[in-house]
């Protein structure tokens, strides 16, 4: 631990949230503009589904730990939606099961603190057409579509009303985009940059809008030691009297 002490925003999740630091992701975005405000922690891991997020969850939150955060962004749906596999191996978790893991990892994540804010993700739609042809060897057995990742993003809205949870449509507003299957997507499936822009957008839409005490909208915290100092640069308009 090192201080002052900010602010934590936890992004929980699969790679959505693994990959969210690279070529202008909307972690890396959320960390430059909550710079010296709040420190946005990464817990993302590739290929993960709901369930095996809940086998975990107490690891990454442990009810004991000294410093709980303000703030858990929490992103599962996408690898859950995956059709069976033949072999029953493989991410797919069937869509109840998928429902009652987010239910619990919530209710894991509200006995943290009374403090601890939650907002779920929904998944993402996907350019079905774009991930056919950019799947590698190691997908290439993964029916993933479209239309599952609506079912997935419905089921996830509906438990985020019912728990009275922050939610974030990100099926329906990725796909307000002008040419949203050619400019949002790495692979089909994993955000770009353009992509990425919107989840921001939408993360900061619902942290301006929610009636939380303390506010964790970046407007509302104070930046870490940002008073004057007489050790900054001197401005070349400045005229100094000796």
């Amino acid at each position: 631990m090192v201080g002052p002490q900010r602010p934590q925003f936890v992004l929980f999740g699969s790679s959505i949230v693994q990959l969210s630091y690279r070529n202008g992701g909307w972690g890396a975005v959320l960390a430059d503009i909550y710079a010296r405000k709040a420190d946005i922690l990464l817990r993302g891991y590739n290929g993960w589904n709901s369930k095996r997020a809940l086998e975990v969850v107490n690891q990454v939150f442990p009810k004991d730990a000294a410093v709980q955060p303000s703030l858990v962004i929490v992103y599962f749906g996408g690898n859950d939606s995956v059709a069976p596999h033949p072999t029953r191996l493989g991410p797919h978790v069937p869509l109840s099961e998928y429902t009652e893991n987010m239910r619990k990892i919530a209710t894991h994540l509200k006995s943290l603190s009374e403090e601890t804010r939650i907002i779920y993700l929904s998944p993402p739609p996907m350019n079905d057409e774009k991930y056919r042809e950019s799947k590698s060897y190691l997908r290439s057995e993964q029916v993933r579509t479209n239309e599952n990742c609506q079912i997935y993003s419905e089921a996830c809205k509906s438990l985020c009303k019912e728990m009275g949870l922050k939610f974030v449509d990100l099926w329906t507003a990725i796909q307000k985009m002008d040419d949203w299957k050619n400019t949002s997507f790495t692979d089909g499936v994993h955000l770009s940059s353009e992509g990425s822009k919107v989840v921001v957008e939408e993360i900061l839409k619902v942290l301006k809008e929610v009636d939380w005490k303390p506010s964790l909208h970046p407007k509302s915290l104070t930046a870490e030691f940002g008073e004057y100092s007489t050790n900054y640069l001197v401005s070349p308009r400045l005229k100094h009297k000796l």
